[in-house]
């Protein structure tokens, strides 16, 4: 069974967000939680992606066209982190 953590920075942040955003992360966590996270990656819209610099462990989705969460997988990816939601700068 998968598992999806909300942090406490990110709830933070979450109680700050559009609900329409707040949904969209439900349902990601929900489906990585039924289908796993690699299964979940290959839906495109999500646009699942690993981080570079002083993000490397860390991958991105996206919620939104402005709003993505950042996440650490725990644990053979059985458990992922979510650790960050925010408002994503072009």
């Amino acid at each position: 069974m998968n598992q999806v953590i909300i942090n406490k920075n990110a709830q933070k942040q979450l109680q700050k967000l559009p609900l329409h955003i707040v949904r969209k992360l439900q349902l990601w966590a929900e489906q990585v939680e039924m289908l796993g996270i690699r299964e979940v990656r290959k839906i495109s819209g999500y646009h699942d992606e690993p981080l570079q610099a002083n993000r490397i462990g860390q991958r991105s989705v996206r919620l939104s066209k402005a709003y993505r969460a950042f996440y650490i997988e725990h644990e053979n990816d059985i458990i992922v982190e979510v650790i960050e939601v925010n408002k994503h700068e072009y």
